[in-house]
């Protein structure tokens, strides 16, 4: 009898912390070329939501691991959708600032797309805009939205191929669910998009080779939905260190997994500050 291949842990945080010495290295090249210029990431912050705090103090962080800068816009939780527009505008203008992101989620009475949309698409290091979803779904250059975009570094790193492969996306987000199902399409897997009205959606998750969890539920998505010998994908987060995807066993069950924390989310941030160190590199 053939005994089990062992699962591969899928450790963002280990890939996302060697990366960092490449990363340093190229911003000392880039600063070498042009002057001593610093590539930096502008993050625009409105309210006072506190795990959006935590989030930009992490992005920070890890700009100025590399030899980045990190500039923070705060906006209190009344801002209108005029004021963010303004600050982005100011933003787009400062050949300074090489990349943007706004933090989300903003206050209910912001729009937030006409926000995203309003960031220069060279500048649009978080892959939020229409304009960037559009050329990376029709396989054009752009950057793709950091947590999808992580997830596939990923998966390359451990060599895992895609081609072929019949992936399920649970989630449909803008920033998440739908970019990650383009990816994963141009990659050559056969994709279903998923959510959490979808029907029968044990049925779907039990036929899928690649498993992506995205729909932002904790546990929504349970161990004995998924397969021998699938590959597990948790992209959420939430309290008491959980994901979406319900865990117990399955790292004897599956050929590879992504731990939460550690899986994911460390992705999420090097893929932000690789991509505004390559809109920088482009810049100069």
């Amino acid at each position: 009898m053939t005994a089990p291949t062992p699962c591969i842990l899928l450790d963002g945080k280990s890939v996302a912390t060697a990366n960092e010495e490449a990363l340093r290295q190229r911003v000392l090249a880039l600063k070498a070329r042009t002057g001593e210029r610093t590539p930096i990431l502008a993050t625009l912050l409105v309210g006072d939501d506190p795990s959006s705090a935590t989030y930009v103090r992490m992005k920070g962080n890890a700009c100025r691991r590399v030899g980045m800068d990190s500039r923070v816009v705060t906006l209190d939780a009344r801002a209108t959708t005029a004021d963010v527009l303004r600050e982005i505008d100011a933003l787009n203008a400062d050949e300074q600032v090489h990349g943007i992101l706004l933090q989300h989620p903003v206050p209910a009475q912001v729009d937030e797309r006409q926000c995203f949309d309003r960031i220069a698409i060279r500048k649009d290091v978080d892959g939020v805009t229409s304009h960037g979803f559009g050329r990376m779904a029709l396989g054009q250059p752009a950057f793709g939205s950091a947590t999808p975009a992580g997830i596939m570094r990923l998966l390359a790193h451990y060599g895992i191929g895609l081609a072929g492969k019949r992936a399920v996306v649970v989630g449909r987000s803008p920033i998440l669910g739908k970019p990650l199902a383009m990816m994963l399409l141009n990659a050559d897997a056969t994709v279903t998009v998923c959510h959490s009205k979808t029907a029968n959606l044990a049925d779907e998750v039990r036929r899928a080779e690649v498993i992506v969890g995205a729909v932002g539920r904790p546990r929504f998505i349970r161990g004995d939905w998924i397969r021998d010998g699938a590959i597990v994908i948790d992209a959420g987060y939430h309290e008491g260190g959980v994901g979406d995807i319900e865990t117990k066993g399955l790292f004897e069950r599956c050929a590879a997994l992504t731990p939460v924390p550690g899986g994911v989310g460390p992705m999420t941030i090097s893929t932000l500050i690789s991509q505004t160190l390559e809109a920088a590199e482009r810049a100069a």
